[in-house]
Protein backbone atom coordinates (compact mmCIF):
# COMPACT_ATOMS: atom_id res chain seq x y z
CA UNK A 1 0.00 0.00 0.00
CA UNK A 2 1.41 3.42 -1.02
CA UNK A 3 1.86 6.30 1.40
CA UNK A 4 -0.64 9.06 0.75
CA UNK A 5 0.68 12.65 0.67
CA UNK A 6 -0.84 14.78 3.46
CA UNK A 7 -0.40 18.31 2.13
CA UNK A 8 0.14 20.17 -1.14
CA UNK A 9 3.92 20.21 -0.79
CA UNK A 10 4.03 16.42 -0.44
CA UNK A 11 1.76 16.07 -3.51
CA UNK A 12 4.12 18.28 -5.53
CA UNK A 13 7.20 16.34 -4.37
CA UNK A 14 5.49 13.04 -5.22
CA UNK A 15 4.51 14.32 -8.68
CA UNK A 16 8.03 15.64 -9.30
CA UNK A 17 9.51 12.24 -8.48
CA UNK A 18 7.00 10.54 -10.74
CA UNK A 19 7.76 12.93 -13.61
CA UNK A 20 11.52 12.50 -13.13
CA UNK A 21 11.13 8.72 -13.30
CA UNK A 22 8.96 9.04 -16.36
CA UNK A 23 11.57 11.23 -18.07
CA UNK A 24 14.23 8.60 -17.40
CA UNK A 25 12.00 5.88 -18.88
CA UNK A 26 11.26 7.94 -22.00
CA UNK A 27 14.94 8.79 -22.40
CA UNK A 28 15.84 5.11 -22.10
CA UNK A 29 13.31 4.13 -24.76
CA UNK A 30 14.38 6.95 -27.05
CA UNK A 31 18.12 6.34 -26.79
CA UNK A 32 18.22 2.55 -26.65
CA UNK A 33 15.21 0.88 -28.19
CA UNK A 34 14.45 3.33 -30.99
CA UNK A 35 18.10 3.52 -32.02
CA UNK A 36 18.32 -0.26 -32.43
CA UNK A 37 14.97 -0.34 -34.21
CA UNK A 38 16.13 2.34 -36.67
CA UNK A 39 19.30 0.37 -37.45
CA UNK A 40 17.29 -2.82 -38.02
CA UNK A 41 14.88 -1.04 -40.35
CA UNK A 42 17.78 0.37 -42.38
CA UNK A 43 19.28 -3.13 -42.74
CA UNK A 44 15.91 -4.53 -43.78
CA UNK A 45 15.48 -1.74 -46.34
CA UNK A 46 18.77 -2.74 -47.99
CA UNK A 47 17.63 -6.36 -48.21
CA UNK A 48 14.30 -5.35 -49.71
CA UNK A 49 16.11 -3.28 -52.34
CA UNK A 50 18.20 -6.30 -53.35
CA UNK A 51 15.11 -8.50 -53.65
CA UNK A 52 13.40 -5.78 -55.71
CA UNK A 53 16.28 -5.61 -58.18
CA UNK A 54 16.46 -9.40 -58.50
CA UNK A 55 12.73 -9.58 -59.22
CA UNK A 56 12.98 -6.71 -61.72
CA UNK A 57 15.87 -8.42 -63.53
CA UNK A 58 13.96 -11.72 -63.61
CA UNK A 59 10.83 -10.12 -65.04
CA UNK A 60 12.94 -8.27 -67.61
CA UNK A 61 14.67 -11.49 -68.65
CA UNK A 62 11.37 -13.34 -69.04
CA UNK A 63 9.92 -10.43 -71.04
CA UNK A 64 12.92 -10.43 -73.39
CA UNK A 65 12.65 -14.22 -73.73
CA UNK A 66 8.97 -14.00 -74.76
CA UNK A 67 9.70 -11.06 -77.09
CA UNK A 68 12.45 -13.11 -78.75
CA UNK A 69 10.08 -16.08 -79.17
CA UNK A 70 7.44 -13.79 -80.60
CA UNK A 71 9.82 -12.47 -83.29
CA UNK A 72 11.17 -15.88 -84.36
Amino acid sequence: MAIEPKNTREHIVALYGYITGLRKDVSSIKNNHLKHMHEDIDKLGGKIDKVYWVLLATVGTVALFFFDKLLT
